[in-house]
Parts: structure tokens; C-alpha cells; sequence
């Protein structure tokens, strides 16, 4: 298999052309509407050990990235001590909330279902939130064998390591993969690995700018907030 660490070299600043052989979905916000849930328990849980944030702040700064990215910010930037099963409280905290409301995104089991074209997901959540949330929501035989983790690559977004990761287990070429991400740390890994990225801006956590203007100044090529549109947005891909 070609490593696809070693693949990452600049970022790519033109759309590929290549046909589309690969569409990698982003999980949290594109295909289950957790970032409002999960985004409030971390906040809750900084305040707990004395960080002074808030919700909208925590979104702007940490949505789309990993728990370990997270955690290396608060770690700097904060004068706090994080206590040693700080992480872990928080995830368990975060999947209760999930079970007494966690939702798949309106219209995404149809659209997967109906796409010809094959598609994994690539996310930075771990494999255990992975599984728990897909499972929970109904998706997860929609993808199952094909789930990529950041824990299984070096660096997180925005570092293109994790799509690089996904195309290369998927046996396809960066270039001929369409990846649909919500965040901006997505989209600008997406676009550094040297695919198309579409911008989803439907989930509760972007109830404060559909426009999804945030998305498209990271580079992604179209914005949609309705997986009613997805097939036709693929096809112009």
C-alpha cells in the first residue's frame, strides 16, 4: 500500500479533475448532528477545571479537531491542571448526552444509500464514539469496514494525513476523491491532501451562519446545508 504520509507534500491550490472514484465523509456535523452536544460537554468540562470559555468560543476554535490537538491547546494556553482522567470523563459524559439525543443529519441515510460511488468516513473522533454514534444513529451498516480514525494516523486535521489515510486504504488516488467536511480544520485538510471538498453547513452548530462562509474561505468548493441537494452537487463535482 502507498504510505500516505509520504504522499502529503503542499497544498494543492487548483480543483483535480480527475473523475470521482471516492467519497469520504467527515462524521461529527455532516453525518450526525453531534457537535451541539458534544461541543457543550467540553466546554462544560474546561469550565470544571477552572478554563474560562465558552460554548462559541470552544466551536470556533476546536470544532472538527482531535480530543489530543485539543487538549496540547488547553495544555499551552491555559495556566490549569488537566486532570489525569480529564479526556475520559468527558467522552463518557459526551456519549450519555449522545444517547438521549443524538440524531443522524436529515436526509444523509438516503443520500449514502443512494450514491454509486464508493464512500467512507474519515473523522476525528476515536473508534469507540465512532462505532457508538453510527450505531446509535442507524448509519453505521452504511460504512461498516470502511471507518478512519485520527488515531490512526500522526497528525490531525488540518493536516491532510487522515484523508490521505482513507484514499489509500480505499486503493484511490487523493485527486479522485470528493470529501464533504463541516469544519475549517477539515476543509483545509482535505485541500491539502489535493482533494475536492464540499462545505456542510446544516448542523445545529452552524444555526449562527448557513452561508457557511467560514467553510468556503477555507476552500471548499461548494457549501450546502441540505442533503436534499448532495446528488446534484456530486455530479457537478
Amino acid at each position: 500500500m502507498t504510505d500516505p504520509i509520504a504522499a502529503a507534500s503542499e497544498p494543492h491550490a487548483s480543483v483535480p479533475q480527475a473523475p470521482l472514484a471516492l467519497i469520504i465523509f467527515d462524521c461529527d456535523g455532516v453525518l450526525v448532528d453531534s457537535e451541539p452536544i458534544s461541543l457543550m460537554r467540553l466546554t462544560l468540562g474546561l469550565n470544571r477545571i477552572g478554563v474560562a470559555i465558552d460554548v462559541d468560543t470552544v466551536r470556533v476554535r476546536f470544532a472538527g479537531t482531535s480530543m489530543a490537538s485539543i487538549m496540547a491547546h488547553i495544555v499551552r494556553d491555559y495556566a490549569v491542571t488537566v486532570p489525569d482522567d480529564f479526556v475520559a470523563t468527558v467522552k463518557a459524559d459526551t456519549l450519555r448526552a449522545f444517547d438521549a439525543g443524538l440524531l443522524a443529519m436529515p436526509g444523509v441515510a438516503d443520500a449514502v444509500a443512494g450514491l454509486a460511488l464508493p464512500h467512507c468516513v474519515a473523522s476525528s473522533s476515536d473508534p469507540v464514539r465512532l462505532a457508538h454514534t453510527l450505531g446509535l444513529t442507524g448509519l453505521l451498516p452504511l460504512f461498516e469496514g470502511r471507518i478512519y480514525s485520527s488515531t490512526m494516523v500522526a497528525r490531525g486535521k488540518p493536516a491532510p494525513d487522515l484523508f490521505l489515510y482513507a484514499a489509500a486504504s480505499m486503493g484511490v488516488a487523493p485527486d479522485a476523491c470528493l470529501v464533504v467536511e463541516d469544519s475549517v480544520p477539515g476543509v483545509q485538510a482535505a485541500r491539502a491532501a489535493g482533494m475536492r471538498v464540499l462545505g456542510f453547513s446544516g448542523g445545529g452548530h452552524w444555526a449562527h451562519d448557513r452561508t457557511g462562509a467560514d467553510l468556503a474561505a477555507a476552500g471548499a468548493t461548494r457549501v450546502f446545508d441540505d442533503f436534499r441537494r448532495f446528488t446534484g452537487l456530486v455530479a457537478a463535482a
